[in-house]
């Protein structure tokens, strides 16, 4: 996650996007680690016929 923040710049855009909002680092970090459950397990559930 640490390294998505650091290299990904979506991720800093998000980072900084929500900063201005007023969220905390830890209330961001808990949003991108859901964002990221969201992309993993759209990858291994399978594709309905």
């Amino acid at each position: 996650m640490f390294t998505r923040l650091r290299c990904d710049p979506r991720t800093q855009d998000y980072y900084e996007r929500r900063s201005k909002e007023g969220k905390t680092r830890r209330d961001i970090v808990r949003c991108l680690k859901r964002y990221a459950a969201r992309e993993a397990f759209h990858l291994v559930r399978p594709t309905q016929p």
